[in-house]
């Protein structure tokens, strides 16, 4: 079953009579009238992260992937909760206090609180985090409007090139390996952006599992199709010189996830304020597509308008 079937068949009906839930198809929870705004996600060894050499990265990914869920939503993060499950191999004196430093770290970074979690033994190494901020407005999923304009922040691919050199499936320079492996571990968030996103956002959601597999799930429940053009799909300059010098294949690139920045449609008329925007803060937001009618299929087209396929759509939650 994919992750949707398995929603819909069983936990549905149980959570139909909860407005907060949103129907079980968002990244949140909302309480609109007492302005509570809640994300959980768990992460397990070799799915969620590579491996547990670097726990003090590790958890720097796990905290930044799941704060990035109220950051689309137009909320800053204020609080989280974490669980951690593992053994005395994992759990070392040596890991725990690599790990305390990093979420102090990212604490400071982020202006987010510690308030609880949960230990217990396991020998499957795995995380969950339960994220919470305060707003009495959000941007849900679903809300997209026909001829909307399609933006994303930041850039895409440099995480995935990371992982691929973690796994030893690339090789490339020495100098440039750190970099996208660090963009890997350490997703740089829009967080300065989420005051400014309720201003222009129709609907939203981060680019977690994958750009397509994501605007797919942010317009699932809607009779609207889109229209991407990879030429427009920001990336760093290191992946676009790469991608020229190895005539690597961008869309596959940029497809497969990881990156946490935030996938968003808005109407044209707002064009000028999300500029403004992105200047106020510094934040890359580009277009890159547009929404049209569920009539026409969704496609991507190159740089010539010549439609393209992705290899990958993205990492799908299959049970």
């Amino acid at each position: 079953m994919h992750e949707f079937e398995l929603i819909k068949n069983y936990f549905s009906k149980i959570a139909k009579k909860n407005k907060s839930a949103l129907n079980l198809n968002d990244d949140v929870f909302f309480d609109k009238k007492r302005g509570v705004v809640i994300s959980v996600d768990t992460y397990n060894i070799g799915t969620h992260f590579y491996d547990f050499k670097s726990p003090d990265l590790v958890i720097k990914k796990i905290l930044r992937s799941s704060i990035s869920d109220l950051i689309c939503k137009g909320v800053k993060p204020k609080f989280y909760f974490i669980s951690g499950s593992g053994n005395k191999k994992t759990f070392t004196k040596n890991n725990l206090y690599k790990i305390s430093n990093s979420l102090k770290s990212e604490q400071n970074k982020f202006n987010v609180d510690l308030c609880g979690g949960d230990t217990t033994f396991s020998n499957k190494l795995s995380f969950t985090i339960t994220s919470m901020g305060y707003s009495n407005k959000i941007i849900y999923r679903n809300k997209a409007k026909l001829n909307d304009d399609i933006y994303v922040t930041g850039n895409l691919g440099d995480s995935y090139l990371g992982l691929s050199l973690l796994k030893n499936r690339v090789d490339i320079k020495k100098k440039d390996k750190l970099f996208f492996i660090n963009k890997y571990y350490k997703p740089e968030l829009p967080i300065n952006l989420t005051k400014y996103l309720l201003k222009f956002a129709n609907s939203s959601i981060d680019v977690s599992d994958g750009l397509i597999d994501d605007l797919s799930k942010m317009i699932n429940r809607q009779k609207l199709s889109y229209h991407l053009f990879a030429n427009r799909i920001p990336v760093s300059k290191k992946l676009s010189n790469l991608i020229k010098k190895q005539r690597v294949n961008k869309i596959n690139l940029i497809t497969n996830g990881d990156d946490y920045q935030v996938l968003f449609t808005a109407a044209f008329n707002k064009a000028r304020i999300i500029q403004n925007a992105s200047k106020t803060t510094g934040i890359k937001i580009t277009k890159i597509g547009k929404i049209i009618t569920g009539k026409d299929r969704s496609l991507i087209f190159d740089e010539k308008g010549k439609q393209i396929q992705a290899k990958s759509k993205g990492y799908i939650h299959q049970f």
